[in-house]
């Protein structure tokens, strides 16, 4: 007799069912009347079982007989269902060589069920006599069980003397789910009806837990759960090894828990509803409050002459303990004017003395001494928004002895917040260590997109063109720079000397508008050879402006200058009497709302046009905490990280300060935004500084990327989480950290919220006259860079790098890696589809005949009364939805490395992805890229080809293509329109109904006459080549 066996491995992703965000999974295995069941895992998303179980296989049952396996939440007194998965015996490979561990996406038993993961399983038959060192009988089944019984019972008295660690306010442990109290996971079997041979249960232990002796008729103990480990506040904030994911990684293992997010609830104004907390704070309510001593040294006046020539060039240095900072000198100048801030962390300061000297820069000698003047810590006042700044003062200077000299200094000291105005703009003292020239670029600092339209250049004609050789037949055609943006018209058909294009050509121009169209006609002599034969240009600011796509703006006819003529002077222009002419039509579209980032993520929706745009529904309050657990950046040089935030939401960016040295920095920052849609994104990157050197080629390195959509979130709730920093590199998926947000979304008119969902998503004009998808990507390039260009022109700049990663300037390029993501999506889509199929199939089977004979009613009671279809219909869709509301996510959506298939993607996919354009690899390496992308291509063709040829039958019922075939067709037709004119059409659906809900004793599994017609009918298939 044959054995089946099912190692059931482990499973993935599985959908919480306990009301507290985990489950209770087990297994049960159900083959040819036999059932069977793995143990219980606890409060485990990601359960690991590695058992086997072991079932008898009949002779006739090999081919015919289908295994289930099926996972459920265990809950008493009943049982939740979490997914199954059926084969065939037929698929099973007939030996143990030959199997393999494969991963089955869970599926959904009806068409109500919520179900997600998947379940890694590996089936084979065994011929003969299976060997195990099993429990054969039933009396030592059951000794083993009071055995293990007492082992758990004095495992649970030794694990009650282990201390745990409470979880700390501020920084939560992150992953505090995979210490658990162990659970008992002994369950009694339940007794089978019908069904008197004994169950075998196979255990495979995972091994690395040390075993209580066995008898050598019992089976090996399952180990004991992990010892609970007690991390203490340093320890867990420390830096771990880079979290890399190959390919080659077992089938079965499952994925590192701290992919996901971590809730948090940091000591916040907001959420601790201003306990304890003036309620100045509230503008800052999303952050840890942090205070700095702050010194603003305004200016000075008549200082003392310090130098020979009677001079003095006068600077000042801020002194708190260790920490020093220094004011730019200004030469020859006794009455300076300094205008700086500097600001000194209270965590940080090293004494309570704080002093400012004044002193002379000398080229060859020590700087001379000029005067100080000292501050107690403790008497400076504390100053807290919306407050006034504080009025700076007069402080006359001292010598070392205290005494009074000539000279005064104006400045101001008080104790205050990062919510202080002067915050941003102030010297740190976290980057004392940092040459002035590279403190701007740890600043904080908020930027603006410069405003972008589309500049629409419609090329009608020209006359009177000159060619350079009048004994051929010229080929002209147009060619019209906007900067670094070049675009070309098709060569005109032949017109002699007066072409013909009518072509439309699509430009980004920015604000404000200083720059200039360029419009020259070619004609082309040869292969590589053009020659100008006419050039005009102008000024994008004299161009009008267009709102509504049904006002045609005029065309207007332009003079050509020959080449020659650009070189002369203006006067001699002047005296020109004829020229060539070219007839276009230009128009900045300000109907338009232009791209620069994808619209699937997309963070500004808003036409150019300040008339066009929406009224604000809300604000998207962003509070940028900490991080912990960075990877160290800077190795080779001796350095950790120095890292800073970037945010963009809309047309406004966010940049933090840059925190110097550390892997856990703590910024503390608060940003707000209007809301003009609630479907949009804000993306939050973390990078590392690599400006703060003399290095000006170096470029900032990419951290991670957080994606926060706004319709996710729950309206005047405060989400604090711990984002996982993934980031993808040519090596694997790579986890650099966790970023820790706080965000709120407040809805300031709940009306134009819920209008915004039946209106577009776009401008009027993105429908009314669209553009290409051709031109569109073309065109966000091009956005992309007028961005980038215009933001690392500012101080402290924005980079390229920053703005690119940001905006995910490669997202349209080709990825295997994506494209896997994307199918899977689909089949995850499709897989409600065949759900319903599958429900629909059982209930024609009677699989459950109580289900069935509940359809037949509600069927009959549908076709009796049609006016309920469509009542019902709702009703149920308003059911389904308040029940789903138990399993709404509680957490904002992120970016999920398993559905982007980044966690096995192998290494030629990743350095295929990550290859530039054009490519820069070997002839033989892309011989076999090619090679796998026609396979793939393939698969699709075949599929498309399916799809074509059941069309094509469709078409072919009326075509006569078979005359047989539409013959018969068409007097089946006749047939069949002269009983439904003469039945009721309730009597027809009543006995289509019943006929195709009838009992599978009457049932033949041979494929119907209606679909073996179809199947004959014709396609074009075998007209192809």
């Amino acid at each position: 007799m044959a054995k089946l066996i099912v190692e059931v491995k482990d499973a993935a992703d599985l959908m919480p069912k306990d009301g507290q965000g985990s489950a209770n999974p087990y297994v049960e295995v159900e083959f040819d009347g036999q059932r069977q069941r793995t143990q219980t895992k606890a409060r485990d998303l990601y359960p690991v079982w590695n058992e086997t179980l072991v079932f008898n296989v009949e002779n006739q049952s090999l081919h015919s007989s289908t295994i289930e396996v099926s996972v459920y939440n265990e809950r008493k007194p009943q049982k939740n269902f979490l997914g199954r998965v059926r084969l065939s015996v037929a698929m099973v490979p007939s030996s143990e060589d030959e199997a393999s561990v494969q991963r089955y996406p869970l599926d959904k038993r009806g068409l109500f069920s919520n179900v997600r993961g998947d379940i890694a399983l590996r089936i084979y038959l065994v011929h003969g006599q299976f060997s195990s060192n099993q429990p054969q009988h039933q009396p030592q089944e059951q000794e083993q069980q009071q055995q293990h019984h007492q082992q758990h019972q004095h495992h649970e008295q030794s694990t009650k003397q282990v201390p745990v660690v409470e979880e700390f306010i501020n920084n939560h442990f992150p992953f505090k789910n995979e210490y658990q109290e162990y659970d008992d996971i002994n369950e009694k079997k339940k007794k089978k009806e019908k069904q008197k041979e004994v169950r075998t249960f196979f255990s495979v232990g995972t091994g690395g837990g040390a075993r209580r002796g066995p008898s050598p008729g019992l089976a090996p103990q399952p180990a004991g759960p992990p010892p609970v480990s007690v991390e203490t506040k340093a320890n867990f904030m420390r830096a771990g090894p880079a979290n890399m994911m190959h390919m080659q990684q077992f089938p079965g293992q499952k994925p590192p828990p701290n992919f996901g997010l971590v809730e948090t609830r940091p000591p916040v104004a907001a959420r601790m509803g201003y306990r304890g907390a003036d309620k100045t704070a509230t503008t800052y309510d999303l952050v840890e409050r942090m205070h700095f001593l702050y010194v603003n040294v305004v200016k000075a006046r008549d200082l003392p002459p310090m130098d020979v020539t009677g001079s003095v060039d006068p600077y000042v240095e801020v002194r708190l303990g260790n920490y020093k900072g220094i004011t730019k000198h200004h030469e020859k100048n006794p009455n300076p004017v300094w205008n700086q801030v500097f600001a000194f962390s209270k965590e940080r300061l090293q004494s309570t003395i704080l002093e400012l000297v004044v002193k002379d820069k000398d080229l060859i000698t020590k700087d001379d001494f000029v005067g100080k003047i000292r501050f107690d810590v403790v008497d400076v006042p504390i100053r807290v928004p919306p407050d006034s700044p504080l009025a700076p003062q007069w402080y006359r200077l001292e010598d070392k002895n205290g005494m009074k000299v000539r000279g005064e200094i104006m400045l101001a000291v008080w104790m205050g917040t990062q919510a202080d105005e002067a915050f941003p703009g102030a010297w740190h003292s976290d980057a004392h260590g940092i040459s002035p020239h590279n403190l701007a670029n740890t600043r904080s600092n908020v930027y603006f997109s410069p405003k972008l339209y589309y500049l629409r250049v419609h090329v009608i004609e020209a006359q009177d063109l000159i060619p350079l050789d009048r004994g051929r037949q010229p080929e002209f055609y147009v060619k019209i720079n906007l900067r670094n943006q070049l675009r070309m018209t098709k060569i005109s058909p032949p017109r002699g000397l007066n072409p013909m294009w009518q072509e439309e050509l699509m430009f980004v121009a920015s604000e404000p508008f200083d720059e200039f169209l360029v419009i020259s006609v070619e004609d082309r002599l040869g292969p590589g050879k053009d020659v100008c034969v006419g050039r005009t240009s102008v000024p994008v600011r004299r161009i009008p402006h267009r709102i509504d796509a049904t006002k045609l703006l005029e065309a207007m006819w332009l003079d050509l200058g020959r080449p020659s003529e650009w070189e002369e002077e203006g006067d001699k222009k002047k005296e020109m009497k004829f020229s060539s002419k070219i007839h276009v039509r230009l128009c900045l579209e300000a109907g338009y709302h232009v791209l620069d980032e994808a619209t699937h993520f997309s963070s500004d929706l808003q036409a150019a046009s300040k008339n066009l745009r929406k009224p604000s529904i809300g604000i998207l309050e962003l509070g940028i905490l900490s991080a912990q657990n960075l990877l160290p950046m800077k190795t080779r040089e001796g350095r950790l990280t120095d890292a800073y935030c970037v945010a963009k939401y809309g047309n406004k960016w966010v940049r933090t300060r840059t925190l110097l040295n550390t892997l856990t920095p703590r910024w503390n920052e608060q940003y707000t935004w209007e809301v003009y849609d609630p479907c949009t994104v804000v993306t939050v990157g973390v990078f590392d500084n690599c400006h703060i050197n003399e290095k000006e080629e170096s470029r900032d390195q990419r951290i991670g990327k957080v994606r926060i959509r706004l319709s996710t979130l729950e309206t005047d709730r405060i989400y604090t989480h711990y984002y996982p920093l993934l980031v993808l590199t040519p090596s694997g998926l790579r986890k650099h950290g966790e970023l820790h947000l706080a965000v709120r979304f407040t809805c300031l008119a709940w009306v134009n919220m819920v209008a915004q969902y039946g209106r577009p998503l776009l401008p009027k004009m993105h429908y009314v006259q669209p553009i290409s998808v051709k031109h569109i990507d073309w065109l966000r390039h091009q956005a992309t860079q007028i961005v980038a260009a215009r933001l690392s022109r500012a101080e402290p700049p924005l980079k390229r790098e920053n703005v690119e990663y940001m905006l995910d300037v490669d997202y349209h390029l080709w990825s295997l890696r994506r494209s896997k993501a994307n199918f899977s999506r689909i089949m995850s889509l499709l897989s409600g589809i065949t759900a319903v199929f599958r429900w629909l199939d059982g209930i024609c089977m009677w699989r459950n005949p109580l289900t069935t004979i509940l359809v037949h009613v509600l069927f009959l009671i549908l076709v009796s009364y049609p006016e309920l279809i469509l009542p019902t219909i709702f009703l149920y869709l308003f059911v389904i939805g308040l029940w789903n509301y138990r399993f709404r996510p509680r957490y904002p959506s992120h970016m999920d490395a398993r559905m982007s298939m980044a966690e096995m993607a192998s290494p030629d996919e990743l350095d295929e992805e990550f290859d530039g354009f054009p490519t820069q690899r070997p002839p033989d390496i892309v011989r076999i890229r090619y090679d796998r992308m026609r396979s793939v291509a393939g698969r699709v063709q075949t599929v498309v080809g399916d799809l074509a040829t059941q069309g094509e039958r469709a078409m072919a019922l009326l075509s006569w293509r078979d005359s047989r075939a539409t013959s018969i067709f068409i007097i089946i037709a006749l047939v069949w329109a002269v009983f439904l004119y003469v039945t009721p059409f309730q009597v027809v659906a009543v006995l289509f109904g019943l006929y195709w809900l009838r009992h599978p004793r009457f049932r033949n599994k041979m494929p119907s006459v209606p679909i073996n017609f179809f199947k004959r009918l014709p396609s074009k298939s075998d007209m192809l080549l």
